[in-house]
This record gives structure tokens, sequence and C-alpha cells, in this order.
């Protein structure tokens, strides 16, 4: 500390005295050409510790949005996968909901008292599916063909022009998780 209030007065001592250059101009003998240089030529302890401020402070905005971005991309994964923690479990459980619908369409007499039972086995487990986000994907006969949602299995005649491109039959109910397709809707579209 003492070096330095030293190395100051000297300065101002040195400032005070005025030297005629070759040219025959007067300047000031100590006053710095580049106003950043000490007259020894080093850089200017104030603005060198600004400088290394300026840094830090990038260092830390840039290292502070890299947080931020990590922080929101892992939350953002985090919410993705626990929305769809059970998919593999729900596509192996669908099978049982299509023979479920193929039992009830196979019953003419939907009255009877032996049914019952079936038919509420069948509701509880239409009920879990909602519950857990799953949702049957419901098509009319004459809607367009969406690759993103069906898949073609075979092409038959259309009987007639409007009904070229569209579904004419859905073989295998679609599901969605979520909005996010689990199963594809098997289809025969019209030629």
């Amino acid at each position: 500390m003492e070096n330095t209030i030293k190395t100051e007065s000297e300065l101002e001592k040195h400032d005070d005295s005025v030297t005629e250059t070759p040219t025959g101009q007067s300047s000031e003998v100590g006053e710095p050409e580049n106003k950043e240089n000490q007259p020894d030529g080093t850089l200017d302890p104030l603005k060198k510790l600004q400088d290394e401020l300026a840094e830090a402070k990038d260092k830390f905005v840039r290292l502070y949005a890299e947080f931020e971005n990590h922080r929101r991309r892992t939350a953002k994964e985090k919410l993705e996968m626990i929305l769809s923690a059970n998919e593999q479990l729900i596509k192996t459980l669908l099978p049982i909901a299509d023979d479920f619908e193929r039992a009830e369409k196979s019953f003419t007499d939907k009255s009877n008292k032996e049914l019952e039972g079936l038919f509420l086995i069948q509701g509880k487990f239409k009920k879990i599916l909602d519950q857990n986000g799953v949702k049957a994907m419901e098509f009319t006969n004459q809607s367009d063909f969406n690759p993103d949602l069906h898949e073609a299995i075979t092409q038959l005649p259309a009987p007639d022009e409007k009904m070229k491109g569209k579904v004419m039959d859905v073989v295998e109910k679609g599901y969605l998780l979520n909005d996010k397709v689990i199963r594809f809707a098997k289809v025969v579209i019209g030629n």
C-alpha cells in the first residue's frame, strides 16, 4: 500500500514538470500518450480491474443463461417422462380393450343378466384407461386417410369417386396417450 502511495506521489511530481519535445512544443512529462497505459508501458490497474470485472460479469451471465436453459430442458423432459411413463404397459393392455369390444359386438341380447358382469368390467377398464390419458381415435367411414394417425393395411375399389383416398373401414382402433399416438388405427382405404 505504501509503495502505491509513493508511486502516485512520484507521478504527481513528474506530471507538474514540463519538458520540450524535439519539435519545440511543450508537453507534460509523465502524462501517458495513451490514457490506458502507465508511463512505464503497463496497463492502468483500475482499467485492468474493470476489464476483469466485465469479463467475470459476462461469464456469470452466460453461465446463468446456460443453467436456466438446462433447468427448463430437464423440467420438460421430466414432465414428458411422467406423462408417458406407462406407455409400454398401456400398449400391452390395448388388445384386452379390443377383446372387450369384440365380445360386446358378438352378443345380440345385451340385456342378459349373465353379461352384466362383463359389461361392468369393460366399463371399469375403459375408465382406468381414460384416467391415464388414453383415448380411442374416433373416425367415420368417410374420413380422409391421415398417415400420422392411420396405417393402411389394404385398399379396396371405391364405390364412387368421393370415397377414393378415404377410410372405408376401421379394422383395429387406434389410441392416443396424452395426444401422442401409441397405436395407429389399421384401416382400409378406397382406391
